[in-house]
């Protein structure tokens, strides 16, 4: 129980199989959060839209007296449920009617597929020794349920806090690794940074988890319900997420979509074919009686987020995740923000890429940000430990010449001629310098780039040929390079 397969790779993200009571659980996943108090909308609803796991709390469920024995019984879901055990309602109102240890024994009566125990979340406060406490009684209280906790039958989640303070995070993240007993681990309080699109600090603080735990353990991320920030998360390692998201904005008539929320009395026409929007107009949405919208809006917004998770694995499948986040960054300033921030991380994303990949896919290259892919960063890497085999390079400037250069009979005629003598190398944007016999090798012959470059990848791609170049020889002869996009300096 608990076992974690990782089946695709793709930057730090990747799709995986978590063996579970109930099933196999594909990740990245989604646990849309059921609170079976409120009837706007049905297990049977979230179910029909396509989802084989849901998430409820377990103080809720235990204070109300709602399951007593077998939670997939008695909720009639016979698919994965993960428990959450009431720490929202402790960040909410400061306290609960339960200890710790309550709350577990009744989570293995119940049995549910994934359980966590009763930590005391960070949320957003801002005092470090206050920030500290919460860490410390978070992992005193995993350590006090160790000996009683079901493993047979559950996957037990152990919470990471520390909130903003990346040190404590770290700490925290630490010891909860070192549990053994805790198959799952998740960061707690980010929706606090959600609310204020203070999506950098988010990025930092997943980042610092994730980097600070086995890559075998799975990573989850408490409350992470907006579809443009998934693929973020899921690029740098989170394996699964949890929200009521859907339903809190559909109470609030706002309406999801992959790169936005929008009101929905500011919606003339739906910009999507769910079965919501294909059957209903947003002005019928509106004269609705409030029950039934708020039901239908929770149903569309289950749509996004699915689509989503559904769209990150297809672009993890085709080693295209990189691609798609810098798609991604341009839906709002904030996530622009959240990719570059990301980027600060390259060299560990570039660490976890896979080398070699199934089908090969040709590289869309854009603008300075595309330098910092796994690809190109491990190229310039190679350039920088490749011995020379001459005192002299031979650069050649590629802007007139179409990939494989190697094949191309101007290129050939010289490599030909000037092998013996000279190192022969393409000078070409974003690569910097392409050593001409290598040059079919991927990805050196299997990219796009725009016509019209930046200034700053003209500059940096030059930048990174020349210091190449006046490192390793004694002299360069240039060829074809009196109007090329780079600016090669002769030797």
């Amino acid at each position: 129980m608990g076992d974690f397969e990782v089946k695709e790779e793709d930057l730090a993200g990747r799709i995986g199989k978590l063996e579970t009571s109930h099933g196999i659980l594909e990740t990245p996943a989604f646990f849309p959060v059921v609170n079976v108090l409120r009837k706007e909308i049905s297990i049977k609803d979230v179910m029909a839209v396509g989802f084989n796991s849901i998430i409820t709390n377990a103080y809720i469920l235990k204070k109300n007296n709602i399951v007593k024995q077998d939670i997939h019984k008695e909720l009639d879901f016979n698919s994965i449920i993960m428990t959450d055990s009431g720490a929202y309602q402790i960040l909410e109102y400061g306290n609960i009617e339960a200890n710790n240890r309550e709350i577990v024994e009744y989570q293995n009566q119940i049995k549910p597929d994934i359980a966590v125990i009763l930590d005391v979340p960070t949320g957003k406060l801002e005092d470090r020794e206050e920030a500290k406490m919460t860490v410390d009684e978070t992992l005193r209280r995993a350590k006090d349920v160790e000996s009683i906790i079901n493993t047979e039958n559950i996957i037990w989640t152990h919470p990471i806090q520390g909130g903003r303070f990346l040190d404590l995070l770290q700490y925290s993240a630490v010891e909860a690794n070192k549990r053994e007993k805790y198959k799952l681990l998740a960061l707690g309080s980010p929706t606090v940074l959600m609310e204020k699109y203070d999506y950098d600090t988010l990025i930092d603080m997943i980042f610092t988890v994730r980097s600070s735990i086995s890559r075998g353990k799975p990573l989850h991320l408490f409350g992470g319900g907006l579809p443009h920030l998934i693929p973020f998360a899921v690029a740098l390692g989170v394996d699964s997420f949890d929200s009521a998201s859907y339903i809190l904005y559909a109470r609030d008539n706002r309406y999801i979509t992959r790169s936005r929320t929008l009101k929905l009395e500011e919606i003339d026409s739906f910009p999507c074919s769910c079965p919501v929007c294909s059957r209903y107009t947003p002005q019928e949405l509106l004269e609705m009686d409030e029950s039934e919208r708020t039901r239908l809006l929770a149903i569309h917004n289950l749509y996004k987020i699915l689509e989503e998770i559904r769209e990150t694995k297809i672009a993890i499948k085709e080693g295209r995740l990189f691609e798609y986040l810098q798609e991604k960054a341009f839906s709002h300033p904030s996530v622009y923000s959240a990719f570059k921030r990301l980027l600060k991380y390259a060299e560990y994303l570039e660490k976890y890429d896979p080398r070699v990949k199934g089908e090969i896919k040709g590289l869309f290259l854009y603008d300075e940000n595309s330098i910092k892919r796994p690809e190109i960063i491990r190229h310039h890497r190679y350039l920088d430990l490749i011995k020379p085999m001459h005192d002299k390079a031979i650069v050649i400037c590629g802007d007139k010449f179409a990939q494989p250069f190697i094949l191309d009979p101007f290129i050939l005629k010289i490599v030909k001629e000037k092998y013996m003598e000279a190192d022969i190398y393409i000078a070409y944007p974003f690569y910097g310098l392409i050593p001409v016999l290598v040059s079919e090798s991927y990805p050196l012959s299997q990219f796009e780039i725009p016509k019209s470059l930046s200034e700053s990848v003209i500059r940096i791609s030059s930048d990174k040929a020349n210091s190449i170049l006046k490192a390793k020889y004694k002299k360069v002869e240039l060829i074809e390079c009196e109007n090329s996009k780079l600016h090669i300096m002769p030797i």
